[in-house]
């Protein structure tokens, strides 16, 4: 089996672009036989740091990080892309993008300014005209009406750092080689005023992810503001129905949305996995959480993952560099954490599982490895094959 592996360029990290990674035979609906990578599929300096494919036109998205911007990709042989028109402004620090299930736009999400951008596409997959959705304000701000946003309580007793002290032990720990990998959370702003912010301990929206889920809702994290938000989509842009904030400091980053009707969000610097769900009237909160427990305070959490019939969810954990695997319980109501197992490489940003196999990209190892998954527990055992990849942040099973 092929996919295609997001990472970060040369400016920020050390692939030349889009990279494609193998794991057997090419043709192979497993991925459990030999890694091995190729040449890149196309040169994209501005870091394509996620990928997301169209579902019948044979494209690629990739949220150009660097850059601020999506640009779409053509596919002109087994392995290799082209650019589709021009790139798309999007926000700073884009850093995910997201297929509708009709294909008829894309949603956007810019780690750097917070921003949510709907951007349309026409019938032959090009994108073009971005609609930049209502910016978050912070669930924790006194300010803010009473009852406008559903509250989740805390389920563990962590304690969490702010975003800045969490960059800076980030990067204690990776060293000084990888620093620069670390997201500046910590970094000084330009203006005045924003440095008084900031001194004072300001919290900032930070987008990170859009999850399309059943009944055309389109849900989103902010992971500065501790939010995960629901929206409707339409010609003219994407309209804000409901939020559910977080536990402060918790962080959302990813979310999995779950046969059961169920949303999982894995919180980046609290590592939890929390469970939403919507009652009869149609409003989402929160239903119950489970702590990534055994985890270091200066660990991080990335991606989640479902197994191959939903029952089991991988949570990657950056820093003590782990894997952690949670049982879907009851209705999909409840997760309980069964192991943590050693992901076999040193940063897991991202992970994917296909069949009886785990692939992990080892963003600072600059690897990807694939471990076998016990056939009656779901937990990952030890290292079956590597293969070299440079910065890798995203393994695309091709289609």
């Amino acid at each position: 089996m092929r996919f295609w592996v997001g990472a970060y360029a040369a400016d920020s990290g050390a692939a030349e672009g889009i990279g494609i990674a193998q794991a057997g035979d090419a043709d192979s609906v497993w991925a459990s036989g030999p890694l091995g990578t190729a040449a890149t599929a196309v040169a994209a300096p501005g870091s394509p740091s996620w990928i997301a494919a169209h579902h019948t036109q044979g494209l690629l998205y990739a949220a150009l990080e660097s850059d601020g911007t999506v640009q779409a990709y053509r596919r002109t042989g087994e392995t290799r892309l082209s650019p589709l028109g021009a790139p798309i402004e999007a926000g700073s620090a884009v850093c995910h993008v997201a297929v509708s299930p009709d294909a008829t736009h894309l949603v956007a999400s810019c780690w750097g300014d917070g921003r949510v951008v709907r951007i349309d596409l026409d019938a032959a997959g090009r994108p073009s005209r971005p609609t930049i959705a209502a910016e978050a304000a912070d669930p924790y701000d006194d300010s803010q009406p009473e009852g406008s946003i559903s509250t989740g309580a805390r389920v563990s007793g962590t304690v969490v750092p702010d975003l800045a002290e969490a960059a800076r032990a980030l990067r204690d720990v990776v060293g000084e080689e990888f620093s620069h990998l670390v997201p500046a959370y910590d970094a000084v702003p330009e203006t005045d005023a924003e440095s008084e912010e900031a001194a004072a301990g300001a919290r900032v929206s930070r987008a990170h992810q859009a999850i399309f889920l059943s009944g055309g809702l389109v849900a989103t994290t902010d992971m500065g503001l501790d939010l995960v938000r629901f929206w409707r989509s339409s010609g003219a842009g994407l309209r804000l129905v409901h939020e559910v904030a977080l536990p402060k400091g918790s962080g959302p980053r990813h979310g999995l949305w779950h046969p059961s009707g169920h949303l999982y969000v894995v919180t980046e610097l609290s590592r939890e996995v929390f469970v939403l769900a919507a009652d009869v009237t149609g409003r989402w909160r929160t239903v119950s959480g489970q702590p990534l427990l055994g985890t270091l305070d200066t660990d991080t959490a990335a991606e989640l993952c479902s197994g191959r019939d939903g029952s089991t969810l991988y949570a990657g954990v950056r820093g003590s560099d782990t894997i952690g695997v949670l049982s879907v319980r009851g209705a999909g109501e409840t997760l309980q954490l069964t192991a943590l197992a050693d992901a076999g490489t040193h940063w897991p940003r991202h992970h994917v599982v296909v069949n009886d196999t785990l692939l992990v990209a080892g963003q600072l190892a600059h690897e990807i490895v694939s471990l076998p998954l016990d056939a009656r527990t779901g937990i990952p055992g030890r290292v079956r094959h590597r293969t070299a990849s440079p910065s890798p942040t995203r393994l695309l099973p091709m289609r």
